[in-house]
């Protein structure tokens, strides 16, 4: 019992460590930087959108330069910017012909990494967005008949411009399942940007200099205690009862499936621990709940989403509170 509260103490600080190291760059962004590690926490991925320069390729490098990777220097990262004439060979790989063994050998493309920047993945065809299918769901990537398994620590960032800019295709239906969590990145208040606008020198530095503050090995422990995380029967029966009412709801086109419903309790254990708790709450229940769920329904009036899941949300927290749980002595609110 005593080394089991070693671990989740370890693992806490651990994440704090690598929250204040990404804070030395992103300013004024602590919900965003939350997002963000809940996602990789829970072994999924993540999707950013917001107008060009906000910060959200900057994010991306500042995780990758805050791990180490297995060898010397920091973990793999690899930037793939998405245009309208890239091809799926150019993520995946290709077979090219080898003079000495005198046969075609694969030669992996930029995927087989363990953080992966996928930057405006939007600009590029639904052709070429599908090849990001099988590695983001299976961790594995099929060239013909081999399967290529990808590193255990495969996360992908991936940033988009609104479908409204020029130039832009809308993500298939598919691909966004693939993405636990979607946020918009959003800009800083006025006296945090000014405040950049000040010291945005020292920022550039910051970003150059940034320390590898976490192991490889080290995030996959916390991704494996992130699974430890206590979820109430009740909390796990609200996300189901929020689940099925984005089907039946007659403003929702299209509701959320089942692997909907199990993303969204391990961003909610991955949530928890993000906030330095290790049991679920109502309140990360309220937070999340859009950034889950809102990219994988189809509404029949899009100005009017927020207020379609806001009204499914309160009914299920209205529920929970009358329930008044507790995890031994801890009431969960």
């Amino acid at each position: 019992m005593e080394e089991q509260h070693v671990q989740i103490e370890q693992a806490l600080g651990n994440i704090q460590k690598l929250t204040d190291n990404i804070e030395t760059v992103i300013r004024g962004k602590r919900k965003q930087i939350q997002f963000v590690l809940t996602a990789l926490l829970a072994k999924g991925h993540i999707l950013m959108e917001d107008n060009p320069g906000t910060g959200k390729t900057v994010m991306a490098k500042t995780l990758a330069k805050s791990i180490s990777g297995e060898k010397a220097g920091a973990a793999n990262f690899k930037r793939i910017q998405f245009t309208p004439d890239l091809l799926p060979m150019d993520l995946i790989g290709s077979h090219i012909f080898d003079d000495v063994k005198k046969e075609f050998v694969f030669k992996k493309g930029p995927l087989f990494c363990n953080l992966l920047l996928a930057d405006e993945i939007n600009r590029a065809s639904p052709k070429v967005q599908s090849a990001l299918l099988e590695c983001m769901a299976e961790n594995q990537i099929t060239m013909g008949e081999t399967t290529y398994p990808l590193e255990k620590l495969f996360f992908t960032i991936a940033t988009q411009n609104p479908v409204e800019m020029e130039g832009t295709y809308p993500l298939p239906a598919a691909q966004l399942d693939r993405f636990y969590i979607k946020i918009y990145f959003g800009y800083v208040d006025e006296a945090t940007e000014l405040n950049i606008y000040k010291d945005y020198l020292g920022i550039q530095n910051n970003l150059n200099d940034i320390k590898q503050v976490l192991s490889m090995q080290e995030v996959l422990f916390l991704q494996n205690e992130t699974e430890k995380v206590f979820i109430h029967e009740e909390i796990i029966r609200s996300v189901s009862n929020i689940v099925r009412a984005t089907r039946q709801h007659p403003d929702i086109i299209l509701g959320a499936s089942t692997r909907s419903g199990i993303t969204f309790l391990k961003c909610l254990k991955a949530f928890a621990l993000v906030n330095g708790r290790t049991f679920v709450t109502e309140d990360d229940l309220s937070e999340i709940t859009g950034a889950v769920l809102e990219h994988r329904l189809i509404f029949k009036n899009k100005e009017a989403k927020q207020k379609v899941l806001a009204s499914i949300l309160t009914k299920e927290l209205d529920r929970l509170k009358k329930l008044n749980l507790t995890v031994g002595n801890n009431p969960i609110v």
